[in-house]
């Protein structure tokens, strides 16, 4: 195995890539510091985070590294994985991610640096290809709604489960039946999701099912974990009869064959989209799916991408219903889901528009074939080959042929393919669209074929790979003519090429979100990720294969372990609303481990994440309020009361450091002691975590756990709203909590929670990300990275606070890395709302800051470490620019309902068409600002009605005459 980086020398030259990632530097750091009042950077550090808060010590991390170095190190780590032709399925299989995709999409920062569609009107391009992926899978499903994607199979199976509870109103002793030839992480997530909220799961096989109304749901995999495809219909009715709901988790390559659960009787469907081009990556990230009938859809947890028109009457896309979602409902939320798996989605989504209908049904038939073909290989040599109907998997009993599972498994491996082996001595072969004829010859010989006997060509010729009746599909999939037009490379770049110019990226401008961390995601950090010896990895290869992998997680986990100052991390979380699940029910086990069974109350300040209470209530907690106070902070007071009140139900207070209101709360500590005095535990969601690695550590501020988010503070991009990596650092006494996994062994504490996703290092493939960051920046540049973060904060607060009010400040009036500025006095004074100066923004060419959270009528602003000064300034510029705007609303010089910022965004086609009457120039309305004459950003429609669109539910691809309309003029 290789070494580790080395600690510098004399000899090594000082890494550049902390100046590339941090944006001020030189005299643009003095210009913004004597702004503020402060001759150097050390001293506004010492006045903006109180002496008590910061680390007693520095980083001990390896020193940086240079990019060529970076990438050599990521070389040789992903050259100690085995490359083997893994055969062993269990929803993940091998796939050939087409390079037209591969080049414009996943390794385009167009497409991956972008932010969650929430500003719908700069978001058009994604949010089409999203709507794609929802048509998609209810074409395959043969379900009335799907939402734009989960986080893996897993989860969607647990996420189905409970929507299927809420939909049912069931209360009491309720149960949960699942199947037993369900692939097993899918059992175990859906146990673990469940036991928190005394759900009770059987498992065991359908047919010895009796489903009376204690039942409320039941899960069947469609074909099963060892590739029956069974018929489910009586099963359904039977289901239906008690009143029960059915949730199906079906392969979606396989539904281009087989008949849609939605055409049996299913209510849900949910699976993974990995197989549509998405590498298998070690276990992630994979977009998972869910579809359901049109009762469920505003129980639908997820996104869901909508319909509807924009203010000239055009169609224009939009998220639909987010009064379900966790920002705005909290505990009362259909989920704690905050990450999609947006830029897999649209890999998947694009994987279907490049083949097409006909290509998936030719590469489903194929993968079949093979499949058949492999049984008379394998029948030939006496192994019982069942004829019940199957897909692409086949589980083997080798005893015919004088050779055990294990030596079968082992013949495999020296052939360089992977097989599953099953605990009853048989083995599990899935075959998939990388298959090849040579591959089932050198199956066979580790059958013990002899070498050359096996003709699969020859067999091939007489086989019928047609689905026998009643499995067979019937039904047409994928009509539309957006998976039918776009079939040459040129065709196919072109569209990609034309959704990305409909998005606005961090190619365009920065994206000055609160809470949300959008910085930049390096290409050095980005190139590894498709590297074979990474990209091609199944999760539950055998451990001497993934060296390479288990070395990188070892020592990522390590290092941010030394970062937060916790004894143990687990990456299994793979999103920052999965790590504060797994986070409080590691809290919970070591209440029941002490016999503490009845600590279930939560404590969360109102200053929170959102994601906070709706996580807490999944862990079967009861959520308690905390007040704020003026400057918002943690009102202590309230608190101790709580406290006092809760007593020996006490189990946890989540709490967010800094806050969500943007500062470092000085009585941090004394919450903390105040937490563990009453018996509970403090969970400090570290999503805010970049204005603190180098100068403080969570766990020294009185932590006991603490996700983190990755995708913000190490630099995994958000994809357009996923993917994301949650993990959890904990102190010594929760570390034998930790997630484990049950297929493979050595992962988690010695007492493991139940695992919370699909793998069992969540999403491996983009830790490589977070790695080669850390490795590039060295302890010194994350250190100045935080700094600067929290000095751009208190620069834009100090450019804007004479024209906004900045709602919250910290020590010695600073903030911390974000600034909340009050915009609710212009309501009264301008008719203006906070929407529309997030529109007017649009005009200007940026992206709005957080809106309306975490106060209402505010904007939340976060510039991060990677803009430079002369970006913030053009962002500051823009907002004065617009209170100039609106001032002018204020006196009567404009009008209060016919002016630039209520009729923003203006659209290309608004501004050149020939009737123009409005009382101020088209000039004024899309070239506000000199920066613009030399790029503009145009957004491609005009403000969206949102309540037009939750009104009419349209979630699948409108008709194409309607996507000529959503062309904008810059488009064509």
């Amino acid at each position: 195995m290789i070494e580790a980086f080395a600690r510098a020398t004399s000899l090594d030259a000082p890494s550049a890539f902390p100046d590339r990632h941090i944006g001020p530097r030189g005299d643009e750091l003095k210009t913004m510091l004597e702004l503020l009042g402060y001759s150097d950077l050390d001293a506004f550090i010492e006045a903006v985070i109180p002496a008590a808060i910061r680390t007693s010590r520095p980083l001990d991390l390896p020193r940086a590294v240079s990019e060529a170095e970076l990438l050599d190190e990521m070389a040789a780590l992903a050259g100690c994985n085995r490359l083997m032709h893994s055969f062993i399925g269990m929803g993940y299989n091998g796939t050939y991610l087409p390079a037209v995709i591969q080049r414009n999409i996943l390794e385009n920062p167009g497409w991956y640096t972008q932010y969650t569609p929430y500003q719908a009107e700069i978001a058009q391009g994604r949010l089409e290809a999203l709507l794609n992926f929802q048509t998609m899978i209810m074409d395959l499903t043969g379900l009335d709604i799907a939402n734009a994607s989960v986080l893996d199979e897993a989860t969607a199976a647990a996420e189905a489960m409970m929507m299927c509870l809420r939909v049912s109103g069931a209360q009491g002793e309720v149960r949960f039946l699942v199947a037993s030839d369900c692939h097993p992480q899918t059992i175990d997530v859906v146990r673990g999701r469940a036991e928190p909220l005394g759900i009770a799961v059987e498992v065991g096989d359908p047919a010895d099912w009796r489903i009376d109304t204690s039942v409320f749901g039941v899960l069947v995999q469609y074909p099963s974990t060892d590739g029956v495809v069974r018929n489910f219909e009586e099963l359904c009715e039977d289901a239906h009869t008690a009143g029960a709901y059915v949730i199906v988790a079906a392969d979606p390559l396989a539904l281009t064959l087989l008949r849609p659960p939605g055409d049996f009787g299913a209510d849900v469907a949910v699976g993974s989209t990995q197989r549509f081009g998405v590498p298998m990556g070690f276990g992630g990230p994979h977009a998972g799916y869910m579809a359901a009938r049109d009762e469920f859809k505003r129980q639908l947890p997820g996104r869901l991408i909508g319909v509807s028109h924009d203010a000239d009457e055009r169609p224009a896309l939009r998220l639909a219903l987010q009064t379900r979602e966790q920002h705005i409902r909290r505990d009362r939320a259909t989920s704690n889901i905050c990450t999609a798996q947006v830029l897999l989605a649209v890999i998947a989504s694009m994987y279907a528009v490049y083949h097409g209908p006909e290509g998936l049904a030719n590469i489903a038939r194929r993968v079949r074939r093979m499949a058949l073909v492999l049984g008379r290989g394998l029948d030939a040599l006496g192994c019982e080959v069942s004829d019940e109907t199957r897909f692409d998997t086949l589980t083997i009993d080798p005893g015919a042929t004088g050779r055990s599972r294990d030596e079968v498994v082992a013949a495999a491996r020296a052939l360089g393919i992977g097989l599953r082996s099953l605990a009853d001595g048989r083995v599990g072969i899935s075959l998939d669209e990388t298959t090849t004829a040579a591959d089932l010859c050198d199956i066979v010989e580790a059958f013990g074929g002899a070498p050359g006997d096996f003709d699969p060509d020859a067999e091939a010729s007489s086989i019928d790979e047609a689905i026998p009746s009643p499995h067979a599909r019937t039904s047409d999939y994928l009509t539309h003519p957006i998976f039918n037009t776009y079939r040459s490379e040129t065709e196919m770049q072109r569209y990609m090429r034309r959704l990305e110019a409909r998005d606005l990226s961090l190619t365009t401008s920065m994206i000055p979100l609160g809470s949300c961390t959008m910085k930049l995601n390096a290409a050095a950090e980005m190139l590894s990720i498709t590297l074979p010896g990474f990209s091609n990895i199944h999760p539950f290869a055998p451990a001497e294969d993934v060296e390479g992998y288990r070395t990188l997680i070892d020592r990522l986990e390590a290092w941010l372990a030394e970062i937060t100052g916790f004894d143990a991390f687990s990456v299994q979380p793979n999103a920052g609303s999965q790590g504060e699940y797994a986070g409080l029910l590691v809290i919970r086990a070591h209440h029941r481990a002490r016999g503490d069974d009845q600590r279930d109350v939560c404590l969360i300040p109102t200053s929170a994440h959102g994601t906070n209470p709706a996580s807490a209530v999944m862990a079967g907690m009861r959520v308690v309020p905390i007040a704020t106070d003026e400057g918002g902070n943690v009102d202590m007071a309230d608190l101790q009361a709580k406290i006092d009140l809760q007593g020996d139900r006490l189990a946890a207070l989540m709490i967010t450091y800094p806050s969500t209101h943007g500062v470092f709360e000085p009585t941090i500590k004394s919450i903390c002691d105040a937490v563990h005095a009453g018996g509970g535990q403090v969970y400090l969601d570290g999503a805010n975590l970049n204005a603190m690695v180098g100068l403080c550590r969570p766990a020294e501020l009185g932590a006991d756990v603490c996700h983190l988010n990755l995708h913000k503070t190490f630099c995994i991009p958000h994809g357009g709203g996923g993917p994301g990596v949650g993990p959890i650092g904990v102190a010594a006494h929760l570390a034998p909590y930790l997630p484990g996994h049950g297929v493979v062994s050595d992962v988690g504490g010695e007492q493991a929670i139940l695992p919370v996703t699909s793998a069992p290092w969540g999403s491996a493939s983009i830790l490589p990300i977070s790695y080669a960051y850390v490795a590039m920046m060295g302890p010194d540049g994350l250190k100045k990275a935080s700094e600067i973060a929290v000095l751009n904060a208190n620069y834009i607060a100090e450019r804007l606070a004479p024209h906004y009010p900045v709602l919250y400040r910290g020590p010695n009036n600073r903030v911390a890395h974000e600034c909340i500025i009050d915009l609710r006095q212009l309501r009264d004074s301008a008719n203006i709302e906070p929407d529309d100066v997030a529109k007017r923004l649009m005009d200007y060419g940026f992206h709005a800051p957080t809106m309306s959270w975490p106060v209402a009528g505010t904007l939340m602003i976060e510039p991060t470490e990677s803009e430079n000064l002369a970006e913030l300034d053009r962002f500051c510029n823009a907002m004065i620019a617009i209170r100039k705007e609106i001032r002018a609303i204020e006196r009567g010089t404009a009008d209060r309902v016919d002016n630039p910022l209520k009729n923003a965004p203006h659209t290309a086609r608004a501004v050149m068409a020939d009737d123009w009457r409005h009382p101020y120039s088209r000039s004024e309305a899309a070239y506000p600002a000199p920066w613009l004459h030399d790029h503009k950003f145009w957004p491609p429609v005009a403000r969206i009605d949102n309540a037009y669109g939750d009104r009419n539910i349209v979630c699948s691809c409108p008709p194409m005459e309607a996507y000529a309309d959503m062309v904008g003029e810059g488009d064509r």
